[in-house]
């Protein structure tokens, strides 16, 4: 009668496993290697670059703003700040000029952005890739673009002088709060540009159709179908054009009268001009606390944005 119990296993089978087991083993302490190499490297980004290039001037901002008048810890600093009866006055100027200047340039990318996609012409791909080499461009340097074009001796205003034979240069507006606006539009608008066109990429062109085919028109269209679709690239355009406007400088430096004093301006002056640096520092860190919250809105929409697009 046969056995019905299982042969034993072969030498060959034995080596098989065996040389299995290794390759396991082998591939795991790989892994682990590889683990730990990231996490030395992790360490040294942090010691060697983050941590004297971030986190100490950080640290150093922060001590400063809580210095005392006797050389302990305080918060005579931000007393100091918030209690001076300009601040309000510079909160809601850079708050003016911050929602004017980036709620229009957001209008003007979106609308640029919408053209581009759903209305090509040509040459729009050379605009786009223009768009793009734009923001590589620092922001002063728009602000001096504008000054010879349209400053008070700028080409344009000459020529509309000499062609209507005025006086004077009809264009006079630059070194205000109305050139500081013009100059962050044109500036910062290209910034929304782009993630708006990425956003409009993901878009399922069958639901456009069908929605036109049922006869819907343009505002219809853009406004029931493209824009809920399209919103979280939107608003990832927008939250940081936004970011980026609140922190603006060098337009402000160049094109703000002494009449437009926003935040950036009078940490500045307080730094330098005052030579008061707890108060400039204490100013710091509350422009740093809306970036920072500004920056994660902008992380939790691109995110979603993200997820949408999987």
């Amino acid at each position: 009668m046969s056995s019905l119990s299982s042969p034993d296993a072969t030498p060959d089978a034995v080596a098989a496993d065996a040389r299995r087991t290794a390759t396991f083993a082998s591939h795991a302490a790989a892994v682990r290697r590889r683990e730990r190499a990231a996490q030395w490297h992790l360490l040294f980004l942090a010691v060697v670059v983050l941590g004297p290039l971030v986190v100490y001037p950080l640290i150093r901002l922060v001590l400063l703003s809580l210095s005392g008048p006797h050389g302990g810890l305080g918060f005579q600093a931000y007393a100091t700040f918030f209690g001076n009866p300009e601040t309000r006055g510079v909160v809601g100027t850079t708050l003016w000029v911050l929602f004017a200047s980036a709620g229009l340039a957001s209008l003007l990318g979106v609308a640029l952005a919408s053209m581009l996609f759903f209305k090509p012409f040509p040459g729009a791909r050379l605009v786009t890739r223009f768009l793009e080499l734009f923001v590589a461009f620092p922001s002063f340097l728009v602000a001096f673009t504008l000054i010879f074009l349209y400053g008070s001796q700028g080409s344009v205003s000459i020529g509309l002088q000499r062609l209507f034979h005025l006086q004077a240069p009809p264009l006079d507006f630059l070194f205000g709060v109305g050139g500081v606006i013009l100059a962050e539009v044109v500036f910062y608008a290209p910034f929304v540009v782009r993630p708006t066109l990425a956003s409009f990429a993901t878009l399922d062109m069958r639901l456009i159709e069908a929605a036109r085919s049922l006869g819907a028109n343009g505002w219809m269209v853009a406004f029931k179908v493209i824009l809920p679709l399209a919103w979280p690239g939107i608003a990832a355009g927008t939250i940081l054009c936004f970011l980026l406007t609140l922190n603006e400088f060098g337009i402000l430096l160049v094109l703000g009268s002494a009449h437009l004093i926003t935040l950036p301006v009078a940490i500045y002056s307080s730094a330098t001009v005052d030579l008061d640096l707890p108060t400039a520092a204490a100013g710091a860190v509350v422009m740093l606390a809306m970036s920072l919250s500004l920056y994660a809105l902008y992380r939790q929409v691109n995110r979603r944005k993200v997820k949408g697009a999987r």
